[in-house]
């Protein structure tokens, strides 16, 4: 690192369970963000403040009014530009040494190969389809997957790596799709700074799992009920008969 480096992380690098060292290997690390959302957008910001070499921010959507409520990497002047250009723009403002990596939609073949490149996949989408395909893609690869959810003044976080035995996959937890019309924001409703919290909770078990600092919530579900400021954690147990993890 040099000089400039040292300053920028200096409080980082202080605490005893960073250190240089882990603050070399997020420069070093490389992360798949997908969704730009309200989820996303402080992952994102967050992770590019840490200190994350390379983000790699794949959605296919552009900016709207409506998404400015909450959706913090994008402003009034966006609107109307694609999302991942408006949050590459965000995170170069906070930080441009980041390697900002833009990807418009992400699937197949190409989804394989960022997840299998990735040192960590952040799940920030509003969909189940998008969700399975990531699962796949990370049990696959054997990449850690961070995944978050948000609707009305509910939230949750997991962390699903399969690089430990005894780790569930999305897929364990949530065996079949459910309905993305009746959980989309624009359908029920979100108020703004759950999909913050939730956001920053994602980044910051993302920042465990490249530093490998403290216990992550692998085989956990962290609930948060925002009406009564209320978290709750959930042990979850890996199905052995999963059609995605169940014969490694």
């Amino acid at each position: 690192m040099n000089d400039d480096q040292l300053l920028r992380y200096s409080r980082q690098i202080m605490l005893p369970e960073v250190d240089i060292a882990g603050q070399e290997r997020l420069l070093r690390a490389r992360v798949l963000v997908v969704g730009l959302g309200g989820l996303g957008s402080p992952v994102a910001l967050y992770l590019a403040a840490s200190g994350v070499g390379t983000l790699v921010l794949s959605d296919f959507d552009q900016v709207d009014l409506s998404n400015l409520q909450r959706q913090i990497a994008h402003g009034q002047a966006d609107i109307g530009q694609d999302k991942v250009a408006s949050a590459a723009a965000s995170v170069r403002a906070i930080n441009p040494e980041v390697q900002v990596l833009s990807r418009a939609q992400l699937a197949d073949q190409a989804l394989a190969a960022e997840v299998s490149a990735a040192d960590a996949v952040v799940d920030c989408s509003d969909n189940f389809a998008t969700r399975f395909a990531l699962n796949a893609a990370c049990v696959a690869a054997r990449t850690p997957l961070i995944s978050g959810a948000a609707i009305r003044m509910e939230g949750q976080v997991s962390v699903y790596d399969v690089r430990n035995p005894d780790s569930p996959c999305y897929h364990c937890l949530f065996p079949d799709g459910g309905d993305d019309e009746a959980l989309s924001c624009a359908n029920s409703g979100v108020i703004a700074p759950l999909v913050g919290m939730i956001g920053t909770t994602q980044a910051l078990e993302t920042l465990k799992v490249l530093c490998n600092v403290g216990e992550t919530l692998t085989g956990r579900l962290l609930m948060l009920d925002a009406k009564r400021l209320q978290w709750r954690s959930m042990k979850l147990r890996r199905d052995p008969a999963c059609p995605t993890c169940g014969g490694r």
